[in-house]
């Protein structure tokens, strides 16, 4: 009796103290990501600061997403290593500019004439077939690829009148490394600096200009303002660039939260699409930086031309390259057959 008694005592004195734990419990730490973009400040400001405010937003404390601009933490070049090594958690950025490394590298960015239009690139992968591959190969690498979006094509701003194929030869243009290797052969000398010194490697003379972007983005990060002309013809009409995400910490990431995350980026890409859209129209019609020049179409069609074979080239580099490589080429074929406006 004496043992139950205590017992019964014991057990009264221990239930409020119970019953009153979960008053005094912290909520929980949230989730911290680092991750960095390839755009400097004033770009990322409309490409990828938009995505990031959403998720922080969202996510309900849960999630809390530090953005950092081109180069801040690593070179655009050491993207990707620093995601596997995870220095970054997440990148924002296309496969040539981040040395991707799988036989997808040369493929995103720019890859020429691979597509016409910016809604070109969701089409390409939810169509088409592109985000198996994307997924398939990043997994390998430690990396889960989420999702790629198109934005500008790749035109000319230059301190030089660009109205021949023949005046590109000699001109120094910072461009992304596999639209260099293309153009090399038209005398074009790709020119690597970090992307921030671009506008004063202009100034300087290092650079005659940029084959990097679409006019709204020369207007948006000041290069409209240091150099004279824009080419109408391009050799891309969209850029194709991806959110990835270490593989591990994507992994770790709770159910609701990568749906906000995904979320975050569709929504990104929404907005990205009609910035770019309507600010190349409006810009070539009333801006008043940069003069309009064009190489006759027939004439530019010795560069479309030289493309092809380009696509070629790299088909012949790999497996990847020639499953890549034939999509495109089904595309392309599908974009001409139907006429304006997809040609």
């Amino acid at each position: 009796m004496t043992t139950r008694r205590k017992f019964l005592r014991t057990a009264a004195m221990a239930a409020p103290a119970t019953m009153a734990a979960p008053a005094i419990l912290h909520a929980q730490e949230p989730i911290r990501w680092r991750f960095q973009t390839y755009a400097g400040a004033a770009l990322a400001a409309e490409v990828t600061q938009p995505v990031i405010d959403y998720i922080n937003t969202n996510a309900n404390g849960e999630l809390e997403i530090e953005l950092y601009f081109a180069d801040q933490i690593v070179p655009t070049g050491e993207l990707f290593q620093a995601l596997q090594r995870g220095t970054i958690d997440g990148v924002h950025s296309d496969d040539d500019s981040m040395a991707s490394p799988t036989p997808l590298r040369q493929l995103g960015g720019y890859f020429p004439f691979a597509t016409k239009h910016i809604l070109d690139v969701p089409v390409l992968f939810n169509q088409y077939g592109l985000a198996d591959i994307w997924r398939e190969e990043y997994r390998k690498v430690g990396a889960e690829w989420l999702s790629a979006a198109g934005q500008d094509p790749c035109n000319f701003n230059t301190t030089r009148e660009i109205t021949s194929v023949s005046d590109l030869d000699g001109l120094r243009l910072y461009t992304f490394p596999t639209a260099g290797r293309f153009l090399s052969q038209f005398g074009v000398v790709p020119v690597n600096i970090p992307y921030e010194d671009a506008e004063v490697a202009v100034q300087t003379g290092e650079l005659d200009g940029m084959a990097w972007s679409g006019i709204t983005e020369d207007y948006a990060v000041g290069w409209a303002d240091v150099t004279d002309y824009f080419l109408t013809n391009n050799i891309s009409g969209a850029w194709i660039g991806s959110y990835f995400v270490n593989q591990q910490r994507w992994a770790d990431l709770p159910e609701h939260l990568k749906s906000v995350v995904m979320a975050g980026i569709e929504a990104g890409h929404t907005y990205r699409n009609q910035w770019y859209w309507g600010g190349e129209a409006r810009l070539r019609a009333r801006g008043d930086k940069l003069e309009l020049r064009s190489v006759p179409a027939e004439e530019w069609k010795q560069v479309e031309d030289a493309a092809l074979e380009f696509w070629n080239e790299i088909a012949e580099e790999g497996e990847v390259q020639a499953r890549v490589i034939d999509i495109f080429r089904d595309y392309n074929e599908v974009i001409n057959a139907a006429g304006e406006p997809y040609t």
